[in-house]
């Protein structure tokens, strides 16, 4: 069983500006199969599938039920499409990790009182976008979600500590086609092919209350460490520049200085030696989270029909969703299924 996240969610180190990355379309992923970095994706479906005020959808017991919104009817989307999806549980944290996490959980806390202090104000456009920064992951989200996939004949993976270094490990062993998340650091430990935006596609709502377009975006990392003429190493080096999950970064180096840094004296070693710039201390044990992350090879990847049962009986029975919702959209997922079903026999005739 994985750890309660309550201090965690998605945050990771922002090399944006320094790379190009590919828009795709959902289609272009018909067939894939997609390890999705399970806690990074449940977070952005508890911040952003709320109410006006910021408040979470929650069932009639008042238990918060965002997260199971977006994990069926995205995941519902992607099994119609034909992309076959993995979830990936993070494990426990590296130690390093512990800071990071305390310093999220004071930070929700915070948003909270911000968040509730808005509401009664009547403040609902700053009372959302407190809101959205206050969301926790519970050991009880976490057990729902993973009945609810196996309800739906989506696979799971509990890794043994990150997810995302998991995630990485079975796409380089040719298991899935691509990992998925919106984290850089899924290429710090070595994402060949990285999806971005899988389960945010379409419009979204930001706080502002604006809508955008977001379409999915491809990052290959072979050809974001040729394109900057350097190792994923050094990746990882310009990464401790700027701060992990795991350490603190330099005050003042950004991702463009981190690189002009690596790209002039090539490593932290190096770096360190000039004395201008006084590198995290535990940049060894950061490597290693890194470039030789806890992962494990005792797995099973297969996809099953589709339990309107299993699902009716966690999202209706337990959770109070509309019946007839869900039911409509497991029809739909059943009449895709059929036609692949065809299809496939078709060849063998």
């Amino acid at each position: 069983m994985a750890p309660a996240a309550d201090g965690a969610g998605p945050v990771g180190v922002d090399i944006s500006d320094l790379i190009e990355v590919k828009q795709i379309s959902l289609e272009d992923l018909t067939g894939r199969s997609i390890a999705i970095d399970a806690f990074n994706t449940l977070y952005q479906f508890l911040s952003m599938i709320r109410q006006r005020d910021g408040t979470p959808l929650m069932d009639r017991d008042g238990r918060v039920t965002s997260h199971l919104s977006g994990l069926f009817f995205r995941s519902a989307a992607l099994l119609q499409i034909g992309v076959k999806p993995l979830y990936v549980f993070d494990g426990e944290p590296p130690e390093l990790k512990q800071k990071t996490l305390q310093a999220r959980h004071e930070a929700k806390v915070e948003a909270e009182k911000e968040w509730k202090a808005a509401v009664e104000k009547g403040d609902l456009k700053r009372a959302l976008s407190k809101a959205t920064r206050t969301s926790r992951l519970t050991e009880d989200m976490i057990e729902d979600s993973l009945e609810l996939l196996e309800a739906m004949g989506i696979p799971w993976i509990m890794a043994p500590s990150e997810g995302e270094a998991q995630m990485s490990h079975m796409v380089s062993k040719g298991d899935v086609w691509a990992g998925a998340s919106q984290d850089y650091d899924a290429l710090l430990f070595g994402t060949p092919k990285l999806v971005r935006n899988l389960t945010l596609a379409g419009k979204r709502r930001l706080p502002s209350g604006k809508t955008v377009d977001v379409s999915p975006e491809i990052l290959s990392l072979s050809d974001i460490l040729s394109v900057l003429k350097i190792t994923r190493a050094q990746l990882v080096d310009m990464a401790v520049l700027i701060g992990t999950d795991f350490n603190e970064g330099i005050r003042g180096i950004g991702p463009k200085k981190a690189y002009a840094l690596i790209q002039k004296h090539g490593g932290l070693e190096e770096i360190e030696k000039t004395g201008t710039v006084k590198v995290p201390a535990e940049y060894l044990q950061v490597r290693e989270i890194f470039l030789q992350p806890e992962v494990t090879d005792d797995y099973k990847i297969e996809w099953n029909r589709v339990s309107n049962e299993g699902v009716r009986k966690v999202m209706c029975d337990k959770h109070s969703f509309g019946v007839d919702r869900i039911d409509k959209v497991l029809s739909e997922i059943a009449a895709k299924q059929n036609v692949a079903t065809q299809k496939s026999l078709d060849r063998w005739h």
